[in-house]
Protein backbone atom coordinates (compact mmCIF):
# COMPACT_ATOMS: atom_id res chain seq x y z
CA UNK A 1 0.00 0.00 0.00
CA UNK A 2 1.20 3.74 -0.58
CA UNK A 3 2.21 6.41 1.92
CA UNK A 4 -0.02 8.68 -0.50
CA UNK A 5 -3.32 6.53 0.13
CA UNK A 6 -5.85 8.27 1.94
CA UNK A 7 -6.39 7.19 5.58
CA UNK A 8 -10.12 4.87 6.35
CA UNK A 9 -12.81 8.07 5.89
CA UNK A 10 -14.12 6.68 9.36
CA UNK A 11 -10.74 7.02 11.42
CA UNK A 12 -11.57 9.54 14.08
CA UNK A 13 -9.55 11.46 16.93
CA UNK A 14 -11.28 9.52 20.11
CA UNK A 15 -10.07 11.99 22.97
CA UNK A 16 -7.43 14.11 23.99
CA UNK A 17 -5.19 13.38 27.38
CA UNK A 18 -3.81 16.38 28.90
CA UNK A 19 -0.99 17.32 31.77
CA UNK A 20 -2.40 19.78 34.06
CA UNK A 21 -0.87 21.55 37.33
CA UNK A 22 -4.18 20.68 39.92
CA UNK A 23 -6.65 17.96 38.91
CA UNK A 24 -9.14 19.49 40.72
CA UNK A 25 -8.91 22.65 39.05
CA UNK A 26 -9.06 21.35 35.76
CA UNK A 27 -11.88 18.80 36.77
CA UNK A 28 -13.62 21.91 37.71
CA UNK A 29 -13.26 23.59 34.41
CA UNK A 30 -14.19 20.45 32.02
CA UNK A 31 -16.87 18.98 34.40
CA UNK A 32 -18.45 21.69 36.26
CA UNK A 33 -18.22 24.45 33.54
CA UNK A 34 -18.40 22.64 30.35
CA UNK A 35 -20.48 19.66 31.60
CA UNK A 36 -18.72 16.49 31.03
CA UNK A 37 -18.68 14.10 33.36
CA UNK A 38 -16.32 11.88 35.47
CA UNK A 39 -15.79 8.61 34.02
CA UNK A 40 -13.44 7.22 36.29
CA UNK A 41 -10.89 8.83 39.00
CA UNK A 42 -7.55 7.37 39.42
CA UNK A 43 -6.70 8.24 42.93
CA UNK A 44 -5.10 11.98 43.04
CA UNK A 45 -3.47 11.99 39.88
CA UNK A 46 -5.47 11.45 37.19
CA UNK A 47 -9.63 11.92 35.77
CA UNK A 48 -10.98 10.25 32.62
CA UNK A 49 -14.44 12.55 31.71
CA UNK A 50 -17.12 11.86 29.24
CA UNK A 51 -20.07 13.25 27.06
CA UNK A 52 -22.88 11.02 26.93
CA UNK A 53 -21.34 7.73 28.75
CA UNK A 54 -18.03 7.41 26.78
CA UNK A 55 -15.79 5.60 28.46
CA UNK A 56 -13.52 8.58 27.96
CA UNK A 57 -13.21 11.94 25.49
CA UNK A 58 -10.74 14.43 28.10
CA UNK A 59 -7.81 12.44 30.23
CA UNK A 60 -5.98 14.81 32.80
CA UNK A 61 -3.12 14.02 34.57
CA UNK A 62 -0.84 15.17 37.01
CA UNK A 63 1.79 12.42 36.35
CA UNK A 64 4.42 14.75 35.10
CA UNK A 65 3.06 18.39 35.52
CA UNK A 66 2.10 18.29 39.21
CA UNK A 67 2.25 22.28 40.45
CA UNK A 68 3.81 22.71 36.84
CA UNK A 69 3.65 26.00 34.71
CA UNK A 70 1.87 25.81 31.05
CA UNK A 71 4.63 26.10 28.44
CA UNK A 72 6.36 29.23 27.50
CA UNK A 73 5.47 31.09 23.93
CA UNK A 74 7.29 30.23 21.44
CA UNK A 75 7.41 26.24 21.92
CA UNK A 76 6.20 23.43 20.50
CA UNK A 77 3.23 21.17 21.61
CA UNK A 78 -0.95 21.35 22.08
CA UNK A 79 -2.31 24.35 19.86
CA UNK A 80 -5.72 23.54 21.49
CA UNK A 81 -8.07 20.83 21.55
CA UNK A 82 -11.81 21.12 19.76
CA UNK A 83 -15.25 20.05 21.37
CA UNK A 84 -17.55 19.30 18.71
CA UNK A 85 -20.88 20.44 19.63
CA UNK A 86 -23.96 18.93 17.73
CA UNK A 87 -26.11 21.76 17.14
CA UNK A 88 -25.90 25.63 17.39
CA UNK A 89 -27.86 25.55 20.54
CA UNK A 90 -25.60 23.44 21.83
CA UNK A 91 -22.81 25.42 21.08
CA UNK A 92 -24.64 28.32 22.36
CA UNK A 93 -25.00 26.48 25.85
CA UNK A 94 -21.64 26.37 26.64
CA UNK A 95 -20.67 30.08 25.11
CA UNK A 96 -23.43 30.60 28.26
CA UNK A 97 -21.93 28.09 30.73
CA UNK A 98 -18.27 29.57 29.94
CA UNK A 99 -19.33 33.62 30.28
CA UNK A 100 -21.22 32.40 33.72
CA UNK A 101 -18.22 31.29 35.27
CA UNK A 102 -16.45 34.24 34.37
CA UNK A 103 -13.94 32.72 31.32
CA UNK A 104 -12.05 34.95 29.45
CA UNK A 105 -13.00 34.33 25.59
CA UNK A 106 -10.05 34.69 23.32
CA UNK A 107 -12.08 34.86 19.88
CA UNK A 108 -14.68 33.46 17.99
CA UNK A 109 -14.66 32.91 14.27
CA UNK A 110 -17.28 32.07 11.71
CA UNK A 111 -14.85 29.65 9.50
CA UNK A 112 -18.09 29.23 6.77
CA UNK A 113 -17.95 25.35 7.28
CA UNK A 114 -17.83 25.83 10.81
CA UNK A 115 -18.70 28.27 13.95
CA UNK A 116 -15.70 28.40 16.85
CA UNK A 117 -15.21 30.13 20.33
CA UNK A 118 -11.60 29.72 21.36
CA UNK A 119 -10.49 29.89 24.96
CA UNK A 120 -7.77 28.69 27.45
CA UNK A 121 -8.63 25.99 30.18
CA UNK A 122 -7.17 26.85 33.55
CA UNK A 123 -3.46 25.09 32.73
CA UNK A 124 -3.33 27.58 29.52
CA UNK A 125 -4.43 24.75 27.16
CA UNK A 126 -6.14 26.56 24.56
CA UNK A 127 -9.85 24.50 23.61
CA UNK A 128 -11.93 25.56 20.50
CA UNK A 129 -15.81 25.12 21.39
CA UNK A 130 -17.37 24.50 17.57
CA UNK A 131 -20.60 23.41 15.51
CA UNK A 132 -20.07 22.08 11.81
CA UNK A 133 -21.91 23.32 9.43
CA UNK A 134 -24.40 20.53 7.19
CA UNK A 135 -21.83 19.83 4.53
CA UNK A 136 -24.34 21.24 1.58
CA UNK A 137 -23.46 24.70 3.57
CA UNK A 138 -20.33 24.76 3.58
CA UNK A 139 -18.69 27.57 0.95
CA UNK A 140 -16.91 26.83 -2.08
CA UNK A 141 -15.01 27.70 -4.99
CA UNK A 142 -15.84 27.71 -8.01
CA UNK A 143 -13.73 24.65 -8.83
CA UNK A 144 -15.51 22.95 -6.03
CA UNK A 145 -12.50 22.79 -3.37
CA UNK A 146 -13.48 24.55 0.25
CA UNK A 147 -13.16 28.13 0.45
CA UNK A 148 -12.63 28.40 3.98
CA UNK A 149 -12.14 31.40 5.56
CA UNK A 150 -12.12 33.20 9.27
CA UNK A 151 -14.36 36.32 9.68
CA UNK A 152 -16.02 37.23 13.11
CA UNK A 153 -18.46 35.56 14.92
CA UNK A 154 -21.11 37.24 16.72
CA UNK A 155 -21.47 35.81 20.58
CA UNK A 156 -23.96 37.84 21.42
CA UNK A 157 -26.32 36.27 18.63
CA UNK A 158 -24.57 32.60 18.72
CA UNK A 159 -25.34 32.93 22.68
CA UNK A 160 -29.41 34.04 21.87
CA UNK A 161 -30.01 30.54 19.97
Amino acid sequence: MSQNTPIDPQVRIGHVHLKVADLDRAIAFYRDVLGFEITQLYGRDAAFLSAGGYHHHIGLNTWESKGGSPPPPGTTGLFHVAILYPTRAALADAVRRVRGAGIAIDGASDHGVSEAVYLRDPDGNGVELYRDRPEAEWPRAVDGSLAMGTQRLDLDALATS
